[in-house]
């Protein structure tokens, strides 16, 4: 287990190096006119062409982005190039918010998805009907525009949550929950969808298998055979599915934050791109890609707890 964490470590700074390499590329490459955007229509040439030099625009491109590598391998993404703070403070000033909303959402996606999945699988009839149904709906659906109902039916109308503002968790746990529940709920939506159908086809899938007839032959329960072996053996796709669900989760939590005005790292990511600070937006790259990358070892490793075929040892 540990050969193989390490080889994913090691294609997981791979990836880190190609992502990196690439967005920097692209971005330095549109960047445009970054001096005069910064200092206005206003200033004069001279003041352009100091500025540029400042920001060190005026050196080509490949020993630019040997100089960033070298700093951020250190943990140093510089400096904003219109807010002048550091890029690693602006980040995990708001990281925590974002990976709440996330990590919340992925919860409620294995619990509800999970039981939703086993239970289709085990009713079948109108139950089945029943979930594939909510499934398609949950997949076709927008994730925004059921942020926005969730905001107009309980926060609006109904007074149940505030419609906007968020309350970090070590002020008060109650505020937090309060503030979170919505956009929790409108990112889990098609995320659960993705889950329950994946577990409703694998479970029954897997309760097809000879074995899992011997097993109710030796008299064993239902109810055991279901939870403690079919289920286990289905999992493993499942976790697949939400480890893509989690990386997907990171894009959709920049647009639900954006509608309930919380300070997470999505009014970062959009004002950030839309005026082309290059150095911020890198960070958060880098940043996005080494979740990815954590993320994928860990569903890895449970992959391999859940099914003894998977491990590597």
């Amino acid at each position: 287990m540990l050969r193989f964490i390490l080889r994913r470590l090691l294609a997981g700074v791979i990836l880190l190096f190609v992502v990196s390499s690439v967005a920097f590329l692209l971005l330095y490459l549109g960047a445009g006119d970054i001096a005069r955007q910064i200092l206005g229509v206003s200033a004069t040439e001279e003041q352009v062409a100091q500025k540029t030099a400042q920001l060190g625009l005026d050196q080509p491109l490949i020993p630019r982005y040997f100089d960033w590598l070298t700093s951020a391998v250190t943990g140093d993404f510089g400096t904003s190039w219109f807010t002048s703070q550091p890029v690693v403070a602006a980040i995990t000033s708001r990281l925590a918010v974002t990976l709440s909303l996330v990590i919340g959402t992925t919860i409620l996606t294995a619990v509800v998805g999970t039981a939703l999945g086993v239970w289709a699988a085990r009713k079948r009839g109108a139950a089945d009907r029943t979930v594939q149904i909510v499934s398609v709906l949950g997949f076709a659906i927008p994730g925004f525009l059921i942020a926005i109902f969730l905001v107009n039916v309980f926060a609006l109308n109904l007074k149940w949550f505030k419609p906007t503002g968020f309350v970090q968790l070590g002020v008060s746990f109650p505020g937090w929950l309060s503030t979170v529940t919505l956009p929790i709920i409108a990112l889990a939506i098609g995320a659960i969808a993705a889950i329950a159908a994946q577990i409703r086809g694998s479970v029954i899938d897997t309760m097809r298998q000879d074995w899992v007839r011997t097993l109710r032959s030796r008299g064993l329960s239902e109810n055991r055979v279901l939870y403690k072996h079919v289920l286990r053996n289905a999992g493993g796709p499942a976790l697949a599915v939400l480890a893509v669900q989690f990386v997907g989760l990171l894009g959709g939590a920049i647009i639900v934050e954006q509608i309930f005005a919380i300070p997470g790292l999505g009014p970062v990511a959009t004002t950030s791109t839309a005026q082309g600070d290059v150095p911020l937006v890198m960070g958060l790259v880098v940043v996005t890609a080494s979740i990815v990358v954590i993320v994928n070892i860990v569903i890895e490793i449970l992959h391999g707890f859940l099914n003894p075929k998977a491990r590597i040892s």
